[in-house]
């Protein structure tokens, strides 16, 4: 059998209605979140859903994914159903985390979704220890996980990339870089010219891509994944894109320079996507993926509401004592 029995096919219309469904799912987060029917922090992945979409095509059943605290695309593209994901968010009675973990800390492990991690950096070491089991069973599966570009700069991920290389581990490793570290501009903490660079000095290959563009992910992606899988070590490639949101819900955004995010606009997934394999936005077909994706959402938000809330005697249930 190939190692790529099971890999998903990924077509334009496919990839549209991927990265469509992660947008509402955020915007409709964010609507959930500002009706105070969400509770915690939220972390919206708005104008990166490019990177999850590609890179998630690559994987099979067996393989997991790490993301960090801004990981609902990661999770929903990896197969986390998306009323429970609501569910979840709301504090309620859901399959994935019973309410307990909300926004920044789901984890699914029945759909290969490790989790999310609100800890800068703390993906990663979670992501190697999947990385070291299979490669101590002498298991052909990957672990894929999503790092923002401020991570680079914590030990953890030094500890981490360096540990992948020198064993080899099936690591891949995919830097969002978003632009900003929460709220300052990546350039202005480091010396070098790309994120990406750094990992020459881990003994370990690094591509930077268009983020923007599912394909250019996909296939950046899929060659490190398929030399993870054949024992050839870790990879990281640096995914470029732009926040259109805010680095949580309550961000003002007054750091950004006058237009930015406008001009990022222009060229965010969506648009360039729709741009490039549709006819325009009036397009018929186009209107009914819009269409359908809405019907889910809808569906899922009512779904979502309808759980039960939690039994407060449960509290300390998952708890050490």
């Amino acid at each position: 059998m190939s190692e790529l029995d099971g890999m998903e096919a990924l077509s334009e219309e496919d990839a549209y209605r991927r990265m469509l469904r992660i947008r509402r799912f955020e915007e409709r987060t964010l609507e959930l979140k500002q009706a105070e029917q969400i509770p915690g922090s939220v972390h919206l992945c708005v104008g990166q859903e490019a990177i999850p979409v590609g890179a998630c095509s690559t994987l099979v059943d067996g393989d997991v994914v790490t993301a960090t605290y801004r990981g609902h695309g990661w999770a929903l593209e990896f197969g986390v159903p998306m009323n429970e994901l609501f569910a979840e968010m709301m504090g309620r009675e859901s399959s994935i985390n019973g309410g307990r973990a909300g926004s920044p800390y789901l984890s699914a492990a029945r759909h290969g979704f490790v989790g999310e991690n609100s800890i800068v950096a703390g993906g990663l070491p979670i992501a190697l220890g999947c990385a070291m089991a299979f490669w101590q069973l002498e298991e052909r599966f990957v672990s894929m996980v999503s790092v923002g570009d401020g991570a680079l700069n914590q030990g953890a991920a030094h500890e981490a990339l360096n540990f992948a290389a020198a064993f080899a581990l099936p690591l891949v490793v995919v830097l969002e870089n978003n632009q900003y570290s929460e709220m300052t501009p990546w350039r202005e903490m480091v010396a070098v010219d790309r994120l990406v660079d750094r990992a020459a000095a881990y003994g370990m290959p690094g591509t930077q891509v268009d983020g923007n563009d599912p394909f250019t992910v996909r296939a950046a992606v899929l060659a490190a994944v398929d030399r993870a899988r054949l024992g050839g070590g870790p990879s990281l490639i640096e995914c470029t894109t732009e926040r259109l949101v805010g680095h949580y819900s309550g961000d003002a955004q007054a750091y950004r320079p006058k237009g930015e995010i406008a001009s990022a606009q222009e060229r965010e997934p969506l648009v360039s996507l729709r741009n490039r394999a549709f006819r325009g936005a009036a397009d018929d077909h186009l209107r009914r993926i819009h269409r359908e994706v809405e019907d889910e959402v809808d569906a899922s938000v009512k779904s979502a509401f309808a759980m039960a809330t939690p039994n407060v005697a449960s509290v300390m249930e998952h708890v050490y004592a």
